[in-house]
């Protein structure tokens, strides 16, 4: 397998648990015909037996070896040999047998950061959406309280450790927290910055913190992003709205945030990265390359397209607010790419979903194996989704944090667990092999892989049962000939390169380069029962006028590719025309409003009944809003 990563298929599959060959240490009741006194020694001559006590980990006394003048820490961490002899049919490279059963919750080195004052070492404790309300801060006593012996460990071993929030810092309701105002929201208030600063900064070491689509959402308070934005930055003593921090030696950590709220051109629940960032982020990476030995750890509130990270809630992908930039095509792609050049880009951490991490798929390799589809080709990058501390903002009941903790040999994701004691779960450890490949490996297979509640994104792949072809070149492609069901599972693209899918009884559009979902174009209660088909709906190459003096390839003025209509219709002689947007020729609705848009609109309703009431002594008004010729918005991409 190509790539940044090159493990065995059983290290990412996230539906089979480990199999006895980890990273090619085989197990100790496998054949063997080792030369070895012991069936089961280890490099440092420990041995192993299928009822051994692996809490210690592979190499239970890695505290020792700065004492030893002849150790040698690559071997440890580089899988070097030093039993490079054996015979054993299928050893690893240091012919280490492990038993199939063997308990890796505590990981294959059991302490990254075990050297004294290693300027390489370093932790990391990774926060998602607090989303704090000052009403209920229970959760969030508790959860400090798990991260402060966590932090202080990293302080006494070597001090490189900061803390990094991912945003949505308040609650985006009324939190009881105005009297002069009872209906402004606590989310980007003054208010709420204050305390998530002073909650933040508790924590014994230095905090980072990144925007979030609530974080500017101060809309009572301030007129304009720039103000409430303004607020954001001084409260927490951020210069701008990004951050690089050298966490150890050749480690940054550095983190984007969202800076468009009120003036987001669609949903204002879009995390949105400006421009300036991105050129500022872009140029970072080109001064911190990889072959110079850098290692860059990146956090942003919503993950970036392409990532891969499968857990999606339903109303992220119909909304639109998936991705960072989601709505602008090529703003939205542009963070793959930077992540497929710049191969110094180890991990991404986000969050936004409110989801847990509990399933292999809220993290992903760079690589996958190759049953499950070609290279998605994600770099040296491993993404992680990352939970929620306060019970209330948990869409699965899960409340928990990620733990990054490495050093110049590799690092690991780890789950902190609020609702069982703040108890360290190692979820993966990934180790570098040089400064562009990767081993990685899971710590444990699902551990409550019930997606039934949750909107589990289908990504279409080359070559999978549910591509149709003939859409992009034939003049008819009859789609779905069936109606469509809510099993209905199936892909195609058209001749303008855009892929179109059906799941879930919804008809939605994928990005074409990575296959992520873009958002919904027709939802379920419009598709089910009906038909599809794409048929050619214009010339198929452009007239050129010679007879009209400069009228010439008039008709080729915007020509890119063939013209093609899709057509959607059921048993009763109905057809629907489904048509791209005019602006960009996508297809997904981008029908969720800015926020601000919508609550004047409100507003306005609101005035509506009440002069009905006063003046026009009208019990029960009905009031009706027009957008021009528009009764409705509904289909419209306003």
């Amino acid at each position: 397998m190509t790539g940044a990563f090159a493990p065995s298929p059983s290290l990412v599959d996230s539906r089979r648990s480990i199999s006895p060959s980890i990273n090619g240490l085989k197990s100790s009741n496998s054949n063997s015909n080792s030369n070895s006194n012991s069936n089961s020694n280890s490099p440092n001559g420990v041995k192993i037996n299928g009822e051994a006590d692996w809490s210690k980990g592979l190499f239970p006394d890695m505290e020792a070896l700065p004492n030893d003048p002849t150790a040698d820490i690559t071997q440890y961490y580089g899988l070097k040999s030093s039993n490079s002899n054996s015979n054993s049919n299928g050893n690893s490279p240091n012919g280490v047998k492990i038993n199939g059963e063997a308990d890796w919750s505590k990981g294959l080195f059991p302490d990254m950061e075990a050297l004294p004052n290693d300027p390489t070492a370093f932790r990391v404790g990774i926060l998602g959406d607090l989303h704090i309300d000052p009403r209920k801060m229970e959760d969030y006593v508790e959860g400090k309280s798990h991260w402060l012996p966590i932090l202080e460990e990293a302080k006494s071993k070597h001090g490189n450790v900061a803390v990094v929030s991912l945003g949505d810092l308040g609650e985006s309701k009324n939190c009881d927290h105005n009297d002069i105002n009872p209906s402004e929201l606590f989310a980007g208030t003054t208010l709420c910055h204050e305390m998530a600063a002073d909650f933040l900064g508790s924590f014994g070491v230095p905090y980072e913190v990144i925007g979030g689509n609530h974080d500017l959402e101060g809309i009572d308070e301030f007129d304009t992003d720039e103000e409430n934005l303004k607020v954001f930055l001084e409260k927490h003593n951020k210069p701008t709205a990004h951050f690089a921090r050298e966490i150890s030696e050749k480690t940054f950590i550095v983190g984007l945030g969202s800076t468009v709220f009120r003036d987001a051109k669609f949903t204002s629940h879009e995390v949105i990265i400006d421009d300036k960032q991105i050129a500022w982020f872009e140029q970072f990476l080109i001064d911190h390359p990889a072959d110079d030995g850098w290692k860059v750890f990146v956090f942003t509130h919503a993950p970036p397209n392409g990532s891969g990270l499968r857990v999606l809630q339903e109303n992220h992908v119909v909304n639109g607010c998936c991705w960072l930039n989601h709505s602008d095509d090529k703003k939205c792609r542009k963070f793959i790419e930077l992540v497929r050049e710049h191969r110094s880009i180890k991990a991404w951490f986000s969050g936004h979903f409110h989801l847990g991490q509990d399933y292999q798929d809220s993290i992903t390799f760079p690589t996958i194996p190759r049953e499950e589809g070609p290279y998605p080709n994600r770099g040296s990058c491993v993404f992680a989704q990352t939970s929620v501390m306060r019970g209330g903002t948990s869409r699965d009941g899960r409340q928990q944090s990620r733990l990054l903790r490495g050093n110049k040999d590799g690092f690991e994701i780890c789950t902190v667990d609020h609702q069982n004691g703040g108890q360290v779960r190692l979820d993966a450890t990934i180790l570098y092999k040089d400064t562009g490949h990767e081993v990685g490996i899971f710590a444990h297979s699902d551990v409550a892989y019930e997606h039934d509640d949750y909107f589990k994104v289908y990504s279409p792949q080359a070559g999978d049962k549910g591509y149709i072809c003939g859409a992009e070149e034939e003049e008819m492609c009859i789609v779905s000939e069936e109606p469509v069901t809510m099993e209905t599972r199936m892909w195609w693209r058209l001749s303008s390169g855009r892929v179109l899918g059906i799941l879930n009884g919804m008809l939605l559009e994928y990005d074409e380069s990575t296959m992520a979902p873009l958002g919904l174009v027709v939802a379920a209660e419009e598709l089910l029962g009906k038909r599809l088909v794409v048929v050619d709906s214009g010339v198929e190459e452009c007239m050129i006028d010679f007879d009209n003096m400069g009228m010439e390839g008039a008709e080729c003025e915007g020509y890119q590719e063939r013209e093609q209509a899709i057509l959607m219709y059921g048993d009763d002689g109905e057809i629907t025309v489904i048509q791209p947007n005019e602006t960009d020729g996508s297809y997904w609705r981008k029908i969720v409003r800015n926020k601000i848009a919508r609550m004047k609109e409100k507003r306005r309703e609101k005035a509506a009944i009440q002069y009905a009431q006063e003046y026009l002594q009208l019990e029960k008004a009905k009031i009706k809003s027009t957008w021009g010729p528009y009764t409705s918005t509904v289909g419209n991409a306003l």
